[in-house]
């Protein structure tokens, strides 16, 4: 007997668990992902236009901010994200000892990898932060990760 595992049980063995959080692109910081209950591994974290960037410049980085102990560091550098067009990507290479930077696929549809090793980080949130009002856009965020301590939970901000 054949036995059929459905997509979503394929994700999360391979990536663990999913979370979305859609933001509008605007000056200042979005909590895009809040992490408790302990450490969790980040297996991929990318971001998707949904709606039209406006062209005001504007530089995008994602920041990490521990609940307890530890200092909030940028996960990337920032790139500027004006004009970006529906289905542009973001995601981060890299790893802790070497940060990525927030790369941008250098066209709209194009593949993109996913992390060679994951972030293990402790409760705390991930934010996006805009250096100026770029004038509408939506960016749709996907995290997988697994949770690292029985208790580790990822929610949408």
């Amino acid at each position: 007997m054949t036995t059929l595992v459905d997509a979503r049980s394929f994700r999360e063995l391979l990536l663990g668990k999913q979370v979305k959080k859609s933001i509008t692109a605007a000056n200042g910081t979005v909590t895009l992902f809040n992490i408790a209950g302990g450490r969790i591994l980040i297996t991929s974290l990318v971001g998707r236009v949904t709606t039209l960037i406006g062209s005001t410049t504007s530089n995008l980085k994602l920041v990490y901010n521990p609940t307890a102990a530890g200092t909030s560091f940028d996960m990337c550098a920032a790139i500027d994200v004006a004009t970006d067009a529906v289905e542009q990507t973001y995601y981060i290479a890299g790893n802790v000892g070497t940060p990525g930077n927030l790369l941008v696929g250098g066209a709209v549809g194009q593949a993109n990898p996913v992390f060679e090793d994951g972030y293990l980080i402790q409760a705390g949130a991930i934010e996006a932060n805009f250096s100026a009002d770029p004038v509408g856009g939506v960016i749709e965020w996907t995290m997988t990760y697994v949770p690292y301590d029985d208790a580790a939970t990822v929610a949408a901000a």
